[in-house]
């Protein structure tokens, strides 16, 4: 019974100490928190674990030094050994935190050309997530190597290492896959946290990289949630890969009869009159003349792709109204020629093939010359003559 208690009186000293310790630096850290944004980060994700662990650490030194022997006290030992390595581990894990707190206050992503902060902010944290979970693997892998059946257990197993490394290689094949993938994004460049791209015919922005999936935010707020292998395998759009500025158009039909300059003249006009546009390109071009209609592209640029889009709306939208206001002319019309149907003469009887005569050779492609009669043998079937014309 008196070694028992002196175990106890021993734990609460010890216990009582470490916590009067730590919380004696954790108000200097406060402190100095004022002043520091490395202290003040310190202060408030360290605190918890560091105090659990020096507690720990603590009673567990007071029982192997004072505590004599008492009843389960190998049990006891046992469990703040263990207690002791989770405590570290976690203590470890939070440091990790505040490094990356402190890289990333270095390289922001909140400012205009952030494009190679994205890059370090990525290999940032996906640094953390595999190192965090190395330090897990390990102190779970130490945790059970204090058991001595285990210990035994393992020692027989390394016999038979290189089986088992295979089955399980294949057995978490895909994982394994993923996971490799996102290490090769992290340093690849590929994609970064922010980078705004198209996959699966969605317009999003990458919010997470993680070790096995990669979180795309969709313009609607909805998450396309992709393995990691998927940016490594198949083909996607990265519109802020050297850069966040791009190109957009606007596609309009008008009539034929459509003068164009004026409606240049308007586009500058409004490219100039709005902050969306960032003063490098205002094109208008026709791209297309078919149907009675000239389709016109008007061609700006913006800083991101967000300005980019309300730009494009808002040209699409003035250059109509103002089309509608100026050039009514100029909506897309129907033209049709209604004649009154003559009375038919021998004169108007129809025509038939063999009033045409010989047709010219400029009205054939497979015969008529040596260069369409060699097309025709060329592309002829088996008994030397077309069997299908295009």
């Amino acid at each position: 019974m008196s070694s028992v208690m002196t175990a106890l009186l021993a734990v609460l000293i010890a216990a009582g100490a470490a916590i009067v310790l730590v919380e004696i630096a954790h108000r200097v850290m406060v402190r100095l928190g004022r002043k520091s944004p490395l202290a003040a980060d310190l202060a408030t994700k360290v605190h918890r674990p560091f105090l659990t662990a020096v507690t720990l650490l603590s009673v567990q030194q007071a029982i192997r030094v004072f505590g004599g022997e008492f009843p389960y006290r190998g049990g006891v030992m046992h469990t703040l050994v263990l207690l002791c390595i989770a405590a570290f581990a976690w203590l470890v894990g939070a440091m990790l935190l505040v490094m990356e707190d402190v890289a990333l206050a270095r390289w922001r992503t909140d400012v205009p050309d952030n494009r190679k902060h994205r890059r370090i902010k990525t290999q940032v944290v996906m640094l953390r997530r595999v190192t965090v979970a190395a330090i897990v693997v390990l102190a779970v892998g130490v945790m059970l190597m204090t058991f001595p059946d285990i210990r035994a257990l393992g020692a027989s197993l390394l016999a038979s290492a290189g089986l088992i490394s295979v089955v399980a290689a294949l057995a978490a094949q895909s994982t394994l896959g993923n996971v490799f993938a996102g290490i090769q994004l992290a340093f690849s460049d590929a994609i970064r946290v922010d980078d705004v791209v198209v996959v699966e015919n969605e317009w999003g922005r990458i919010e997470e990289i993680t070790l096995t999936v990669v979180v795309v935010q969709i313009w609607d707020d909805r998450r396309l949630i992709l393995p990691t292998s998927y940016f490594t395998t198949k083909p996607f759009q990265n519109w802020t890969r050297t850069g966040s500025a791009v190109l957009g158009t606007a596609e309009i039909d008008v009539d034929w009869s459509t003068p164009v300059e004026p409606l240049r003249a308007e586009l500058q006009r409004v490219c100039e009159s709005t902050d969306l546009w960032d003063g490098r390109v205002c094109v208008l071009q026709v791209t297309g003349a078919i149907d009675g209609n000239l389709r016109l592209r008007a061609l700006m640029s913006a800083a991101d792709a967000g300005a980019l889009w309300d730009l494009r709306c808002l040209v699409r939208e003035r250059l109509v109204a103002w089309i509608w206001e100026h050039q009514r002319a100029s909506v897309p019309r129907l033209r049709a020629e209604v004649e009154s149907a003559p009375t038919r003469t021998g004169k108007d009887r129809p025509i038939h093939r063999a009033d045409l005569g010989a047709s010219s050779d400029a009205a054939r492609v497979f015969s008529g010359g040596d260069d369409g009669d060699g097309r025709g043998v060329a592309f002829g079937g088996p008994d030397g003559s077309l069997t299908t014309r295009p």
